[in-house]
């Protein structure tokens, strides 16, 4: 599990520590990771060109320090100091004397433009709103470098808590950040500003729950449902899916596809496009006398290409199991039916989606995505999966948010949201929670996804024949 925390939490952990430590020690640790990552990627460092863009706070401390070690080892330092009179004192001295050099931004575009490296020290993980008008030059200036760029903690002009970015903000190709993550090295839009991020452990002690979690491999295998000797297709879980309408057969087929590939026990289908389901999936088991009466099932999927459809949409919310929200269902839906549900409920929306349920303009949810996921779970009283490049799943009883970025842009494409409604579906059907289920759900389809597209473009009915290989692909680390 990758955890992230608030700049508060990461504060307060950083004066707990500073209060054991002999002074200055803290930053050292953090300079000396600093330092060895930028060594990394400089391969050799005697002889190499190195530019530090130095702000006024403890950030700027960290690279200048981090400096003076790759001055020590031959490197060519020069610090850019954007407030010369606050730049750290004791950064600066030990860089001079280790044969570093500091110049105004007025004078530093030469430097810039010789560069090997440029490491950004310019705003910690405070900073709001971007980049000043003279960092933003001098940012402008690096863009135009062939220089590789390292953030220190957090690339300069993006909201650690948020992953917002209001305006100019450096792009790295590596972000050291240390002691923990922080939610806008996992979260879009400020995600793809922070390159690689290369985590450094300096020593805080932090909370058990964290503000934001990613999954990785092992946790997602330790989730994953598993079928016993004595399971049956009843107990492996059965999942009903009412989708589809005559203009939209294809999104029940595949809504269909991915609950099987998900590994439901069966598949029952209610709606207009049975023969179409059939067809292609003889297995399935189909009704045509409305959810309510289709038999037993342990979740429902509904809303993929329902059309208008909404008197489908409120008998399935009236269930009372796990129902999976989706596509046409989210704008169906009435908003107190959701609420008052007693069952969990999933909501799946991509961007426009949720600035409709909102009411905002889709560039809002955009550029807030963090903001979003959790105001709509809070107004729905549900769990929502806010789908996108970044996908985030937040809980309607709070905690943390799951983020998960095993995604592609191959899965920008019609009818994978219908995949991974399916697969949601059929992993509520097998027990897990709604949170658990949208986390897990994400995570295949976004494996899925980047199978598919191995070497060719791929369509949404590929991504629901290669999870199984993502699912294989997970189990591997627990067998």
């Amino acid at each position: 599990m990758r955890n992230a925390y608030s700049v508060e939490t990461v504060r307060a952990a950083e004066r707990a520590l500073m209060a054991r430590l002999p002074e200055g020690a803290l930053m050292q640790r953090a300079a000396a990771g600093l330092s060895a990552a930028c060594a990394d990627l400089l391969g050799r460092v005697y002889g190499s060109r190195v530019v530090l863009l130095i702000g006024s706070g403890d950030n700027g401390g960290d690279a200048l320090y981090a400096g003076a070690r790759l001055a020590r080892r031959g490197a060519g330092v020069t610090a850019v100091l954007l407030a010369p009179d606050r730049a750290h004192g004791g950064g600066l001295a030990a860089l001079r004397r280790a044969g570093g050099v500091s110049v105004v931004p007025g004078s530093a575009d030469e430097a810039i433009g010789r560069a090997d490296l440029v490491v950004d020290g310019i705003v910690g993980i405070g900073g709001q709103g971007g980049l000043r008008p003279d960092a933003a030059r001098l940012v402008e200036a690096v863009e135009r470098s062939r220089a590789v760029v390292v953030a220190v903690d957090l690339p300069s002009g993006v909201e650690a808590d948020t992953g917002e970015v209001r305006g100019a903000a450096v792009r790295a190709d590596l972000t050291v950040t240390f002691g923990t993550y922080k939610p806008g090295l996992l979260v879009d839009p400020a995600r793809e500003y922070a390159g690689v991020v290369r985590l450094v452990d300096i020593g805080l002690e932090l909370p058990a729950e964290a503000g934001l979690e990613a999954l990785q491999h092992a946790d997602v295998a330790r989730l994953l449902p598993h079928p016993a000797a004595e399971s049956d297709k009843y107990r492996r879980g059965v999942v009903g899916i009412a989708a589809g309408s005559a203009r939209y057969p294809g999104a029940a087929v595949l809504a269909v596809s991915g609950a099987l590939r998900g590994g439901a026990g069966a598949v029952r289908y209610v709606g207009p496009a049975a023969d179409a389901v059939i067809a292609r999936f003889p297995e399935t088991l189909v009704s045509d006398r409305g959810p309510a009466k289709a038999g037993r099932v342990q979740a429902w999927v509904t809303g993929p290409g329902a059309g208008d459809d909404a008197a489908t949409v409120a008998e399935v919310l009236a269930a009372e199991v796990p129902v999976l929200l989706d596509a046409d269902g989210l704008r169906l839906a009435e908003r107190d039916a959701v609420r008052g549900r007693t069952a969990p409920t999933l909501m799946t929306p991509h961007a426009g989606e949720a600035a409709a349920l909102l009411g905002v303009p889709r560039e809002e949810v955009e550029g807030a995505r963090l903001a979003a996921v959790r105001e709509l779970a809070a107004v729905y009283r549900a769990t929502v999966l806010l789908k996108g490049s970044t996908t985030l799943i937040a809980d309607a009883a709070g905690g943390a948010t799951r983020v998960n970025a095993t995604g592609t842009p191959w899965l920008a494409t019609a009818g994978s949201g219908d995949v991974l409604s399916g697969l949601g579906g059929s992993l509520l059907a097998a027990g897990l929670s709604a949170l658990d289920a949208g986390s897990v759900a994400a995570y295949l389809h976004g494996l899925a996804g980047r199978f598919a597209a191995r070497g060719a473009p791929a369509g949404a009915h590929d991504v629901a024949e290669c999870v199984p290989e993502a699912w294989r692909d997970v189990w591997d680390v627990r067998d």
